[in-house]
């Protein structure tokens, strides 16, 4: 059987137990059952440094030292990242419009929890640089280790080939060794998921989703959205790849980053079904992918477009369409000023519901569910990544 159906059968069965055992079973399935599922992720994310570091190294040496191509790349990716998220806050936008999630909704008693500062832009610039490229590998710093592994790289084709040879070869052994460890791992991935979504589907019952199911529901379509029309026309227009190969090749990457909420978990396995199933260059998508597992946030981005109006509805609040503009302005810049912090969801939130002065309480009725919102938005950027992915490879093979 395959490997995706395996795991879309280990998400269903996971729904049903769950909602048979209920939070009355959440202590022993915390106990028992949830380990097993973090030794899963732990084995993904052993992986997500050296697959990083050695695919991207012989990504950049593959490049032959051609900084031009390098740096086109580089803007071709990062406006691309760019333009998709703006799309999905005015998706996210449109949903809610249609749905009009919050109506009615009683909020008595509501905290807004504590959000985390976001770093400003400089911040990010300044943090990406590494002081100790070690200790960045050993805190998983996505955007440290890419600039280190990019300055690595380009060292490498300085050097000549009496030296580079014997590096890149050794560097391009260690990525396919890698890959190997990452199929390995990927033969439990059904066991894995199972363990990780039952205790999230025991303690987030019908009686605590159902108040906030207009919420769900908006990112949910608006998820299925972005992915459909977004980019499955990106993938086969932009990067000649039809939407079924596409979707194909990025299922097992999609139902990773749906379970763990963690696009860094699910990066091992989209670099290896990118390059193998889709057929896209390593010298491309090693450099697009961790790129946009750390500044891609689409769904986040569709997710801040439906809460804004969702807590905007649930105070009365009438946003005009200035409003919504600076939420999207200001929603597309988050999302590399938030790059690779905890809990970037809510800081983006946060730094909108700011922008816009719409109440901070409604942090406190998202928080709740930010769990369940968190799967279907993750599932979303790495499925961004791999959209960007087609077309930056397609682009770069139409001009040699």
């Amino acid at each position: 059987m395959n490997l995706s159906v395996q795991i879309l059968l280990a998400l269903v069965l996971s729904v049903a137990v769950g909602l048979g055992v209920g939070p009355e079973g959440l202590p022993f399935v915390n106990k028992w059952i949830a380990p097993i599922g973090t030794i899963f992720i732990n084995f993904i994310k052993m992986m997500i440094v050296p697959v990083v570091f050695c695919s991207l190294i012989v990504g950049v040496t593959s490049l032959g030292g051609d900084g031009k191509k390098l740096g086109r790349i580089s803007a071709k990716t990062i406006v691309l990242y760019l333009f998709t998220t703006a799309i999905a806050i005015v998706l996210g936008f449109t949903v809610a419009g249609i749905i009009h999630p919050g109506a009615g909704l009683e909020i008595a008693g509501k905290v807004a929890p504590k959000v985390k500062e976001a770093p400003t832009f400089m911040q990010v610039l300044v943090n990406m640089v590494p002081t100790n490229p070690i200790e960045s590998m050993a805190k998983a710093q996505i955007l440290p280790i890419i600039i280190f592994a990019l300055f690595v790289g380009v060292g490498i084709t300085q050097v000549g080939p009496k030296h580079s040879n014997p590096l890149v070869d050794f560097f391009d052994a260690a990525a396919e060794v890698c890959y190997k460890i990452i199929a390995m791992v990927m033969k439990f991935a059904p066991y894995g998921v199972f363990a990780l979504l039952l205790p999230v589907v025991c303690k987030n019952g019908p009686k605590v989703l159902l108040p906030l199911l207009s919420v769900i529901l908006c990112v949910a379509i608006g998820c299925i959205l972005q992915c459909i029309i977004v980019y499955s026309t990106l993938a086969s227009v932009g990067g000649g790849v039809s939407p079924l190969k596409f979707f194909r090749g990025m299922s097992e990457a999609m139902m990773i980053a749906f379970t763990t909420c963690s696009s860094a978990a699910a990066l091992p396995v989209n670099l290896k079904n990118c390059q193998e199933k889709l057929g896209l260059s390593r010298e491309v998508s090693s450099f697009v992918l961790p790129l946009g597992c750390t500044i891609n946030m689409d769904g986040t981005a569709l997710y801040m477009g439906v809460c804004s109006l969702f807590i905007a509805n649930v105070f009365g609040v009438n946003l005009t369409t200035n409003d919504m503009v600076m939420i999207v302005f200001t929603g597309t810049l988050a999302s590399i000023g938030t790059a690779g912090v905890p809990g970037a969801g809510l800081i983006m939130l946060a730094m909108v519901l700011q922008a816009v002065q719409l109440p901070m309480e409604g942090l406190a009725l998202v928080a709740g569910i930010d769990r369940v919102l968190d799967m279907f938005r993750t599932c979303v950027n790495i499925t961004g990544d791999g959209a960007v992915a087609c077309v930056v490879d397609k682009s770069e093979r139409s001009r040699m």
